[in-house]
């Protein structure tokens, strides 16, 4: 057997462990269902070979106890910025700062919690022939407002796995579609606002996207996730949609100066 078949064997297997373990917890503990969309358009930009920069502008629906609409009620709005920098081929740290407007989130109560976030993150790839596989690693400071109006900071620690991979050519760029499965655990420190529990949630996105252009792409992947709460567990399943935009501006700019030089000459 191939190193590379070991491989997809070997995540298979920590995928299906994963699974079935959660699905168990879910069986015999006692949930409340939501279906949710979370929307999020992000702008990256290349300041130099080991720096770029990032914008994401997030929006996220639910449905309610009395209404199975997914966008029934406008749950959160998000505005995040965050800086990269490509330590190695393999290696990209980050760090952010965002602003959460959570207005009705049912993970930490049906009311308005504003949020301040800071995060460091280190991504590890792993290049593979035909595919990609990666590891994540967030540390989240989590600055947020309980139900009797006090502040509460939230430590919150996330570990991901995930496994893309290009269906029509070996490599991601314009024209291509491709296959992405991820799974994370969530831990987090005690806080009336988030639950007492060190265990978060478990988050599983299985889906795909496709590069209209090298600088434009669309994802759209399933979401399930898993929040053991006090007051009775929860089970989301949502819709995600990610549209990413690599250089907006100025890709933006070079098609427009072409054109007022020209018309420029004309006049």
């Amino acid at each position: 057997m191939s190193s590379k078949s070991a491989q997809k064997i070997l995540l298979i297997k920590i995928c299906c462990i994963i699974t079935a373990f959660f699905v168990c917890g879910m069986i015999n503990a006692q949930s409340k269902t939501y279906g949710q969309s979370w929307n999020e358009l992000k702008f990256n930009r290349t300041i130099n070979k080991k720096w770029s920069g990032e914008l994401n502008l997030g929006s996220s629906y639910s449905s309610t106890e009395s209404s199975s609409n997914i966008f029934q009620s406008n749950i959160q709005q998000s505005v995040a910025v965050w800086a990269h920098y490509y330590l190695t081929p393999r290696w990209k740290l980050s760090t952010s700062a965002a602003y959460f407007n959570n207005k009705d989130v049912p993970e930490i109560g049906q009311y308005e919690s504003p949020e301040w976030r800071f995060a460091l993150q280190g991504i590890y790839y792993f290049h593979k022939t035909g595919y990609t596989l990666s590891t994540r690693m967030r540390m989240e400071l989590r600055h947020m407002k309980n139900g009797n109006n006090d502040y509460e900071d939230v430590l919150r620690y996330r570990q991901q796995i995930k496994y893309q991979q290009p269906i029509n050519s070996k490599a991601l760029r314009k024209g291509v579609i491709y296959a992405v499965a991820f799974d994370e655990l969530f831990f987090k420190s005690g806080a009336k606002v988030t639950g007492e529990s060190f265990f978060d949630r478990n988050r599983l996105n299985v889906g795909g996207g496709y590069l209209i252009t090298d600088d434009f792409q669309v994802e759209l992947t399933y979401a399930n996730e898993y929040l053991p709460r006090n007051g009775g567990n929860k089970i989301i399943n949502a819709a995600s949609l990610i549209i990413t935009f690599n250089n907006f501006f100025e890709n933006i700019s070079k098609k427009l100066t072409p054109k007022k030089q020209t018309e420029a000459i004309e006049d």
